[in-house]
């Protein structure tokens, strides 16, 4: 059964190999969590989400983790760190 001790969110890219990567690992630790691949997205819905990643990323890559609202944001596929705050 997946873990809902954090509210996890993913911005992610459907291309991204990181991405895939990092969604594995959740997958692997039992995290629940929720995810967008923000280059399927519409364009009015996209620069909306680039402005919602920007408040925790300002470069705006991926794979970026907000963990708990914003308490933890991991930027790029970081595997330790993963695991150490979610494991």
């Amino acid at each position: 059964m997946a873990s809902t001790q954090h509210k996890v969110k993913a911005y992610t890219l459907s291309t991204c190999g990181w991405c895939k990567k990092t969604k594995a690992l959740l997958k692997a630790l039992e995290v629940e969590y929720e995810y967008i691949d923000v280059d399927t997205l519409a364009a009015e819905e996209l620069a909306e989400v680039k402005r919602e990643i920007a408040k925790f990323n300002p470069l705006v890559s991926f794979p970026t983790l907000v963990i708990d609202g914003g308490k933890k944001v991991i930027v790029g596929f970081k595997e330790d760190e993963i695991t150490k705050c979610l494991g």
